[in-house]
């Protein structure tokens, strides 16, 4: 793989050209910023910032005033290869704060496995209505722990807003043990690009080490070549990385959430 050609590829169609990820927000391109606006439940933040040393403080405060206008939380999505080099550091002196770092991934689709290999009792369910959003939610739940911050229940309410709205850019679904859902995962596809990008993944305790989130990683590969996509993407955390770098995916920039709240 060219990594600077993908890189470019990425930033290019992802961010600078990025499109909504959720029928209700918007991709607003306000001077040197690309930004999407929603509501409460949608993704709200920065794709990308065209900004240097001499602009980069007064692009910053101009998001912040106008996410604040709206009451809403907002990501500014850093990357490590972004300029100017102190970004981070402007960020959390104009009161951000950095949550864990992810790892950005990228693969060819057509040098992954495309077959799932599942422990014995479990099944893929596709996630196509509320009942199965629903499920989702209980396998997030499961995986991560009820953490009160309702994630899970915002997310489900994108992932059914999509399902319903745009059925053509999201695929969903469930890994289940008999009535239990133990695993769930997504696959977001970006009209016009030639990346689809994977979320989710979570499993239940008991059911780590059985092959599950590789199978998941499988089932979608085979949905996304048989759209036509070139790359799949992944914003890794550091215990999904090892699984994902073993199937062929490589390292291609670090991103870091840095979240304001109003």
């Amino acid at each position: 793989m060219d990594h600077e050609a993908v890189l470019a590829a990425y930033d290019r169609q992802l961010r600078r050209d990025a499109h909504t990820d959720s029928p209700g927000a918007r991709v607003e391109r306000a001077g040197a910023v690309v930004r999407q606006t929603g509501a409460e439940h949608d993704w709200n933040g920065v794709h990308w910032a065209d900004v240097d040393a001499t602009t980069a403080d007064a692009v910053i405060a101009e998001q912040v005033r106008h996410y604040t206008a709206l009451g809403r939380e907002f990501e500014w999505k850093l990357h490590s290869h972004d300029r100017p080099t102190d970004l981070a550091d402007r960020l959390r002196a104009a009161g951000f704060v950095p949550e864990p770092p992810e790892t950005v991934l990228v693969a060819e689709v057509a040098d992954l496995p495309t077959e799932p290999v599942l422990p014995e009792g479990v099944r893929l369910l596709p996630v196509t209505d509320a009942s199965g959003v629903q499920l989702m939610a209980d396998a997030h739940d499961v995986a991560f722990g009820e953490d009160g911050s309702g994630l899970g229940e915002r997310l489900a309410k994108r992932v059914l807003t999509q399902l319903t709205e745009t059925p053509d850019t999201i695929v969903a679904v469930v890994a289940m043990a008999g009535d239990e859902p133990v695993s769930s995962a997504r696959m977001e596809f970006c009209p016009g690009t030639d990346f689809a990008g994977l979320w989710g993944g979570g499993t239940a305790p008991q059911w780590r080490g059985k092959g599950i989130y590789r199978a998941l990683i499988a089932h979608r590969a085979r949905i996304a070549a048989e759209r036509g996509f070139r790359y799949l993407q992944v914003d890794a955390t550091d215990d999904s990385r090892p699984i994902l770098e073993r199937l062929g995916f490589v390292p291609l920039s670090v991103t870091t959430p840095y979240v304001y709240a109003p």
